[in-house]
């Protein structure tokens, strides 16, 4: 019985130790003077850190984006789930729909399709935040083709133009690419 009751008291010392923060060994002087650590939400960063990662973190989702989008139009699969791991509403369901009415018009897209973004804004302040991209797209090698014959659909030639697409950060930290427009009108 006795043993028992010693091994009781060993694991509540244990317990009440392990409980003990570490600052109350050391003396009252070292323990007030110590700083206190931040708060998450005090941490300061380099703004100029952030900025970079925000602009790496939008261009990576802006090339997932347009290889998501090749891969889901080559396999004429609107619901690609790659489709959703870089783009969000409303640019996601303009992506798949012309992913869908194409396959439903018998034509898929094929070839290759050149990119060269770069950043032109960063709206770290703003809520949500966001980056700017601007991109001179090359479709000339890319082509809307008749799923039977590997035809092109007449009038879909393609050709250098100017794109823009925003890039936003959602609450789970994830940068998606929610608008782009290819300007048709403005080759480069």
């Amino acid at each position: 019985m006795r043993g028992r009751q010693l091994r009781r008291a060993a694991i509540c010392l244990l317990v009440v130790v392990a409980a003990t923060p570490v600052t109350a060994c050391a003396s009252g002087r070292d323990a007030v003077e110590r700083p206190a650590a931040a708060r998450p939400d005090e941490q300061r960063t380099d703004p100029d850190v952030e900025r970079r990662a925000a602009e790496k973190a939008a261009l990576d989702a802006y090339s997932g984006y347009l290889a998501a989008s090749r891969t889901a139009g080559a396999r004429s699969d609107p619901r690609a789930p790659e489709l959703s791991r870089f783009l969000a509403d409303p640019l996601l369901t303009r992506v798949q729909l012309s992913i869908r009415d194409a396959k439903e018009h018998g034509a898929m897209r094929t070839g290759t399709l050149k990119s060269d973004p770069t950043v032109t804004a960063v709206s770290l302040d703003a809520k949500p935040a966001i980056v700017e991209i601007q991109d001179c797209l090359d479709t000339t090698g890319y082509r809307l083709v008749y799923a039977k014959n590997k035809r092109p659909v007449p009038g879909s030639g393609g050709g250098r133009h100017l794109s823009t697409a925003t890039a936003t950060r959602y609450p789970d930290g994830r940068w998606l690419i929610n608008s782009g427009t290819t300007h048709r009108d403005q080759p480069c």
